[in-house]
């Protein structure tokens, strides 16, 4: 498979290390350096592109990869309030999109054990909150991951989202913890990475996994396909 990495910082250097063992080959590597130079014919011969940029750069390159007929695998965070906008681009255009807050498979199995534990305890005088810390080069805070968890929460009581705090800490790739609080006892979950070397792998099979599809899709439909 052929990518065009947008965004070539740590993640897209870890993706073009995992990539290329894997057997991929990275063709395009753009940055902030050369971002404005590139046009669409740029991705001619691209199978996918893989985005780990910026939040104000992130709908300018899925639009890139859009209008050279590329699929696009976006992990970068900060930029989903304008989701449904680029959802109907997606869709006009016939593109594919695949978006993540976190491509690490275990986080994603995280989120849905969180669900189930919010329905379960959904009756029950529970008071929740989510802190997250992750190293101090990250932009955004809270965490593109700990606003999806405290969505999938709120699925799961019924209720409002949880409030979140963020810390940022040296050479932190992400941690998550969620807690239920009461009078009587506290349930703590933690998703705790020793590296980023799982949001890589996880961006890397949903790269394989987005050809030859159309539409917008999210971990939970590469996890749910057989």
């Amino acid at each position: 498979m052929k990518i065009a990495l947008l965004g070539y910082g740590k993640m897209g250097r870890y993706i073009e290390r995992l990539a290329t063992e894997g057997g991929d080959e990275v063709v395009l590597r753009v940055d902030e350096h050369n971002r404005a130079d590139i046009r669409s014919a740029d991705l001619e011969g691209v199978d996918v592109a893989i985005d780990f940029s910026r939040p104000d750069a992130a709908v300018a390159n899925i639009e890139l990869a859009l209008a050279a007929g590329v699929p696009v695998v976006v992990g970068t965070t900060g930029w989903l309030d304008q989701l449904p906008t680029v959802r109907k681009q997606v869709e006009e255009a016939g593109g594919a999109l695949f978006w993540a807050s976190n491509f690490s498979v275990g986080v994603n199995v995280f989120f849905a054990a969180a669900r189930r534990l919010a329905e379960l305890i959904s009756k029950e005088n529970y008071r929740v909150s989510i802190e997250e810390t992750h190293h101090t080069e990250k932009i955004d805070a809270p965490s593109g991951t700990a606003i999806t968890l405290a969505e999938t929460v709120a699925a799961g009581l019924r209720g409002d989202r949880p409030d979140i705090i963020s810390y940022r800490e040296k050479d932190v790739p992400g941690t998550h913890l969620l807690r239920f609080s009461s009078d009587i006892d506290e349930i703590e979950m933690t998703h705790t990475a020793h590296s980023r070397e799982g949001f890589a792998r996880g961006a890397i099979q949903a790269a394989h996994w987005i050809a030859g599809r159309r539409g917008v899709f999210t971990m939970a439909d590469l996890l749910e396909s057989d």
